[in-house]
């Protein structure tokens, strides 16, 4: 089993997740990942995503002359 990063998870708790020190220390691992949410989550758009989103929500709508 390997250890824990503490200091790097200690640094995004008190910084990112603005816990005082006791808050942090009261959490469990798991806690703590939920709070610190999926890494993966936060990835780039790349442009499959980019193309989708702008085919659902596009800059100007058709038929609208309200300019």
């Amino acid at each position: 089993m390997t250890g824990l990063a503490w200091g790097p998870l200690l640094r995004l708790g008190l910084r990112r997740l603005r816990l005082k020190p006791e808050e942090f220390w009261a959490l469990t691992p798991a806690e703590l990942q939920i709070m610190l949410g999926d890494p993966g989550a936060g990835g780039p758009m790349l442009s499959a995503g980019l193309e989708a989103m702008m085919a659902a929500y596009p800059d100007e709508q058709e038929g609208n002359d309200d300019e």
